[in-house]
């Protein structure tokens, strides 16, 4: 399989129904394949990988380079495993017009499946939103949310944001099995992403780096100690400046780099989100950021006192990277594993020949399984 970041340039229009039903019927045809082979956990885990996606949806039909495979993939996925998804013991939920009502979509499941977790996944839906639109501000505005999710409660995130400046768009990946464990629970927060795929690598405020610890335990202290001196810091280094702060190049420094947005925080709205915050006493940054009401702005503006005034400095690392499925040519990060890769081949193929499609565009899917891989 190929590797590298996959280009995903900002698209626009509709996919054509006659080709999103014949997308929906292949989608159909490759998952209850490597469901039948393998199991739903293992669709699932797929999907998290930003490679295999990107494979899956040009196999699929839809153009390689296109925002738009993120969206009429899963879209194709969802009606296509619909009449199936109790049999296959997968469930999809959202999308690019019914993002916000994947708590909802969730819930009906939960009643009607009587599945006892999905309080859970509802949380861990909203999470992954949260953490992609406000702890990575890459000047990505998350417009795309897809869950899925299995009869174990296993499940994956896939969600697009869009840059209508540079015309781009970014895609995050996100595994419940890929996240920490922290004592009983799951860590939403640090390096939570299975993968990210974008065009572009930025310099962006990168909140869920492991570099970041400092900056979200001195924010959190701000909000739950000292508000009102977080405040007059961000005031003071609102209205001490001659200019707003933009971001400064000191060559051959030991600190030598320094971004900063370059915006007015609303002080008296800071202030109600903030206080409110601190009635609800968070125990960790992941309960503060769940709090309604904190988004990018509150949390700029704390980790920007945290770091001018406190001197703990956040990571500016963009996340998104090369990922590696079945390993690289060259070795890295490991030799490529043949066995893996065959299979991966086999239960396409497979997909491929159970699909209820014509004999001419199985055909045409298999010449494109050949081209991408």
């Amino acid at each position: 399989m190929r590797t590298g970041i996959a280009t995903v340039p900002l698209d626009y229009g509709r996919c054509p129904r006659w080709l999103f039903e014949r997308m929906k019927q292949l989608g159909r045809g490759i998952a209850t394949a490597i469901v039948e082979e393998f199991g739903p956990e293992e669709f699932i885990r797929r999907l998290s990988d930003p490679v295999w996606f990107q494979s899956l949806g040009c196999v699929m039909g839809f153009d390689w380079n296109s925002s738009g495979l993120t969206v009429t993939t899963l879209g194709a996925l969802k009606a296509g495993l619909f009449e199936i998804q109790d049999r296959l013991g997968i469930y999809v939920c959202g999308g690019k017009r019914e993002s916000r009502k994947t708590p909802e979509e969730i819930t009906a499941y939960g009643i009607s499946r009587q599945f006892s977790f999905s309080s859970e996944l509802i949380y861990a839906s909203k999470m992954a939103a949260k953490v992609d639109s406000s702890l990575i501000q890459a000047g990505y505005q998350i417009y795309q949310h897809n869950f899925l999710f299995s009869k174990s409660g296993n499940w994956v995130v896939v969600q697009q944001g869009m840059n209508t400046e540079n015309q781009t768009a970014r895609r995050y990946h996100w595994l419940s099995s890929g996240l920490k464990q922290i004592e009983d629970k799951k860590d939403f927060i640090e390096e939570p992403h299975s993968g990210i795929a974008s065009e572009l690598r930025v310099r962006p405020l990168n909140l869920t780096a492991k570099k970041s610890k400092d900056n979200r335990v001195v924010s959190l202290g701000l909000v739950r100690e000292t508000p009102k001196t977080f405040l007059k810091d961000l005031d003071l280094i609102q209205t001490k400046r001659a200019k707003n702060l933009t971001e400064m190049s000191l060559r051959n420094k030991e600190f030598y780099w320094h971004p900063v947005v370059e915006e007015k925080f609303d002080l008296k709205r800071l202030e109600k989100t903030i206080l409110g915050a601190k009635e609800k006493s968070p125990k960790d940054f992941e309960g503060f950021l769940s709090l309604k009401g904190i988004g990018p702005k509150t949390i700029r503006a704390l980790s920007l006192v945290s770091e001018i005034i406190y001197g703990a400095r956040p990571s500016y690392e963009d996340p998104a990277r090369y990922t590696f499925s079945v390993g690289g040519k060259d070795g890295t990060p490991y030799p490529v594993d043949r066995a893996t890769y065959d299979k991966t081949l086999a239960i396409m193929e497979k997909g491929i020949k159970n699909s209820l499609i014509s004999l001419r565009e199985k055909n045409e899917a298999q010449q494109r399984l050949v081209r991408h891989f």
